[in-house]
């Protein structure tokens, strides 16, 4: 996914900031094409009409008519293929885990360098999650002072599973992970696919998340 090029919608209400965001994407190399939207429902209508759909929307929380998160919802039920990432000057971490919940992909502050923007898309379309570096380590700091491991407890992960979770953790993709362990990328797909399901979470980000939380992977 890397050296492919890729399509993006820059949600936001406020013009000023969306016009400035398509200047910058449009010096990245990665993308292809940008298209912009002022809401939620500007998103669906657009979405409706284009015949190849985006690979990532970069979408703002605070909107009117429709909101970040009900857009979230819209789009992991009838676009569950476009990645989600939040950029938002909310830094609450149980915000952060609610959307991770809801499905959303990784959560970039506003106010980060147009490197790290950059670096967040990528990270995104190859591992399906990034959170600001700015962000992340006081967030999960914050969200593990808030559960308990009885999840965990009750999880009964095997021992393979728990390896391929770490190393999901670590950034690494199906195929890394797979040329790691010895095993086909499907087979580490079918992995993934068991601890979605055993962690009720929607993505690997929701994996992230609900490892750090209960003390399945260590930052």
């Amino acid at each position: 996914m890397s050296d492919q090029k890729v399509d993006i919608v820059v949600i936001d209400d406020h013009k000023l900031f969306r016009k400035g965001m398509v200047g910058l994407l449009d010096d990245f190399d990665i993308v292809e094409n940008i298209y912009e939207a002022g809401n939620g429902i500007e998103l669906l209508e657009l979405l409706s009409e284009l015949d190849k759909k985006p690979d990532l929307v970069l979408l703002d929380i605070n909107m009117p008519e429709m909101d970040g998160v009900e857009v979230t919802g819209h789009l992991r039920k009838d676009y569950p293929d476009i990645r989600i990432l939040i950029l938002s000057m909310e830094e609450a971490p149980q915000l952060v885990a609610h959307l991770v919940n809801e499905g959303v992909n990784g959560y970039l502050l506003k106010n980060a360098e147009p490197d790290e923007l950059e670096l967040a898309i990528k990270k995104v379309l190859k591992n399906d999650f990034y959170f600001s570096g700015s962000l992340s380590g006081a967030v999960l700091q914050g969200l593990k002072k808030n559960t308990t491991k009885d999840s965990a407890f009750l999880l009964k992960l095997t021992k393979r599973e728990s390896e391929v979770l770490k190393l999901i953790c670590e950034e690494l993709t199906a195929t890394e992970i797979g040329e790691k362990l010895g095993l086909s990328a499907r087979t580490i797909e079918g992995h993934k696919y068991n601890l979605l399901e055993k962690t009720k979470t929607k993505n690997v980000a929701g994996l992230v998340i609900f490892a750090i939380k209960n003390n399945l992977y260590k930052i």
